[in-house]
């Protein structure tokens, strides 16, 4: 490596730590579409040197015209790991088939208030589910492109994230928000995405405690760090010794300070070309073990398509299943004369999800109405407009009703919106200037707008317009069942008490709307198990002021906060209804063995349908309430009716480690343990982890 290092000359060297394009053509193509071909930094054609071809998109490529996935909140409700590494596997072909080299989708943040805007592009509340998710990820696209996890760390404050600065103790930063980050650095994560925000006063972007000490000096980083686009960097050369080794997309403050601060000093050379070994190694380590450039056939091809069919099955969570007249509402039967009413505003939409840096272009998309209308024909009924009265006709007529409705981009997503003038002067130019960056802030603003990016939500409800179709139409048809879109946590109380079957979709995707006929039909099991908690009420859960300058990231969120509390959850963490039903009879554990341990379920299929069954394994809490429940674990197993079976689940001891001030240990033990349907399963069966087993 040093060889080659010796081959640059020292505007070579210093041009592989920012992107190759000038920022304002940059800017001005990112503004009409992103990331239409991959960005690029650090391509040296004299040297062979390829640099980094990045591509966006935790639900797909954004280049080109891709595979649309379930979004990763949806695939996270799968809890199928090996379901995630295929679909990793099939967006690593696409994106080395389109130019790309580098995936930068993986998105490991964890929201402690619900209500985030980009809760979809991550998996979910559980430390352990993002970092298994995760891993499987970087695994899947690893054979073809480089992988990128991000945004390091603490950013799940979207309006606010140019400017917020996040405030954490040790213990909880160390033992809550950052080992699913290790978890896809020990998978083979080949790069870092650093965050927007502060932590504890200190930009992440160039943070040496987090760039440094505890990435690369703790976990044993050897990969590259990128700064998130355009915004990621306050002080670019400063931020060179700080661990952050690239700034992305463009030529922007690095192009205009680094070559005079390397003249006179102030900018080391073994700092350059410490990032510019890393970025060089990143990029030798690919073409050792990359498989051969797929063709561009494999874009969106037919087997491409099924998987994200497939995924939209396994992600679907049957909240709700009532039964009327004796018989369960789901699933409907496919084979008689019987009429579907299908309603609501996102019943023809694709549902694809948000529209900012992941959105993807597929070549076509299935609503929920055309995925119907495909299996059905003429039995699907359609009200002969938008309004209420319309809708209620349509539904008198039908013997079942389905509601499609949720939320949009307009609702939630990237946001742009609270950018401010200290972020707009980052633009250079004549922007640096105060004055400047003030009469920019509303063109901005205003450009923003226009594309209707929703942001964090205040109100986790439906739209008071949802709430009474889906009352209207649950008066005038028992059968009512409600398909919910969305990115993260609905509140579904009160309403959902009045209809016999609540559907969550998720953004299902590109073959959403044929999935989800699939499962409203029976073809195919309602996979899914909650990634997230649903609470009763919003103020069951923590809030935060998303425009907050400084926030205090908690050490208890979600289904754990209800605990703390005692309050009851709609619907708990993993939990999720299929048409087949099991009990778990027995759960027994082996010694542990480094970080792991072996747990064995006996399960038993209940029902007279086969199924698909999730295994989760939880610590229980203590009596004192000092180690509240956490998921250890979890597997998958599929039963014919009647059938019995062994179910094998790796459990893991870092999620009961605690913070001694310098390293996450393991506390004394006994650990009682659960293996559930679902966060407080009543029927969990128990066993007892031994730290010390004879």
């Amino acid at each position: 490596m040093s060889g080659l290092l010796d081959e640059l000359s020292d505007r070579e060297l210093l041009f592989l730590l920012d992107g190759d394009r000038r920022f304002l053509p940059g800017f001005l193509a990112t503004a009409v579409r992103y990331n239409v071909v991959p960005y690029e930094a650090g391509r040296i054609d004299r040297l062979g040197i390829p640099g980094i071809r990045f591509t966006d998109g935790p639900r797909g490529v954004v280049m080109g015209s891709a595979t649309a996935f379930p979004v990763a909140i949806a695939r996270a409700a799968s809890w199928d790991t090996d379901l995630e590494r295929r679909v990793g596997a099939v967006i690593g072909q696409e994106a080395r088939a389109l130019g790309a080299n580098l995936y930068a989708g993986i998105c490991l943040n964890m929201a402690p208030f619900p209500g985030w805007g980009r809760s979809q592009e991550a998996y979910g509340e559980e430390p352990y589910l993002l970092g298994a998710m995760g891993a499987a990820m970087v695994e899947g696209v690893r054979p073809w492109v480089l992988s990128t996890i991000k945004h390091f760390a603490l950013n799940s404050m979207e309006e606010g994230r140019f400017r917020v600065d996040v405030q954490v103790d040790a213990a909880t930063l160390h033992g809550i928000y950052l080992p699913h980050f290790k978890a896809a650095i020990d998978a083979g994560a080949d790069s870092v995405m650093s965050a927007y925000n502060s932590v504890n006063g200190e930009w992440a972007g160039e943070s040496p405690k987090l760039l440094n000490t505890i990435l690369r000096d703790q976990w044993g980083f050897g990969g590259f760090v990128m700064t998130d686009f355009i915004w990621g960097l306050r002080h670019p050369v400063e931020s060179v010794a700080a661990g952050q080794d690239l700034e992305m997309p463009f030529r922007q403050q690095r192009a205009a300070t680094l070559s005079k601060a390397a003249k006179t000093g102030k900018l080391a050379r073994a700092d350059v070309r410490r990032a510019a070994t890393r970025l060089l190694s990143a990029q030798l380590h690919l073409a050792l073990r990359a498989e051969p450039t797929p063709p561009a056939s494999v874009v969106a091809s037919a087997q491409h398509r099924a998987l994200a069919r497939e995924v939209a099955h396994r992600s679907a969570v049957l909240l709700r299943n009532e039964k009327v007249d004796g018989v369960p509402t789901l699933p409907m039967d496919a084979g008689n004369s019987a009429r579907v009413a299908v309603l609501g505003p996102l019943a023809d939409s694709g549902n694809l999800g948000d529209v900012g840096s992941s959105q993807v272009f597929p070549p076509d998309s299935v609503s929920v109405a055309a995925g119907l209308v495909e299996r059905l024909g003429d039995r699907v009924v359609r009200p002969d407009d938008a309004s209420l009265t319309a809708a209620v006709k349509a539904t008198s007529s039908a013997e079942t009703a389905v509601v499609v409705v949720g939320l949009s981009s307009v609702d939630e997503g990237e946001s742009l919106v609270a950018v401010d003038v200290e972020s707009v002067r980052l633009f250079g130019g004549l922007a640096r200037f105060r004055p400047i960056a003030r009469l920019l802030i509303p063109l901005l603003r205003g450009a923003a707008a226009k594309k209707k990016v929703g942001g964090d939500r205040r109100d986790l409800r439906l739209h008071a317009e949802d709430i009474e179709l889906i009352e209207a139409v649950s008066r005038v048809n028992p059968r009512t069942v409600v398909v919910l879109i969305g990115g993260g946590t609905i509140v579904t109380a009160p309403w959902d008490s009045q209809v016999a079957a609540v559907l969550l979709a998720w953004y299902p995707g590109m073959e959403g709307g044929r999935a989800i006929a699939d499962v409203l039909l029976g073809d195919e099991e309602p996979g899914g198990r909650l990634p997230i908690t649903i609470p009763r009420r919003q103020a069951d859960l923590p809030a935060a002021d998303w425009d907050a300058s400084v926030v205090h990231y908690p050490r208890i969120w979600g289904q754990r906060a209800l605990d703390a509390t005692s309050t009851d959850a709609a619907y708990s963490f993993g939990f999720g209804l299929g048409y087949a039903t099991f009990s778990t009879d027995s759960l027994h554990v082996d010694a542990i063995e480094g970080d792991t341990f072996m747990a064995h379920a006996a399960v038993t299929n209940t029902s007279t349908r086969s199924g698909r069954h999730v295994v989760q394994l939880y610590a229980a809490p203590s009596t004192d309430g000092d180690r509240p429940r956490a998921l250890l674990g979890f597997a998958t197993i599929t039963l014919d009716p009647g059938g019995t079976a062994t179910v094998q689940v790796t459990g893991s001891v870092l999620p009961l480690q605690r913070w001694n001030g310098s390293q996450l240990v393991l506390p004394a033990g006994p650990f009682p343990l659960e293996a559930a349907a679902f966060w407080g399963d009543p029927d969990a069966a128990t066993a007892t982890l031994n730290d010390d087993p004879e």
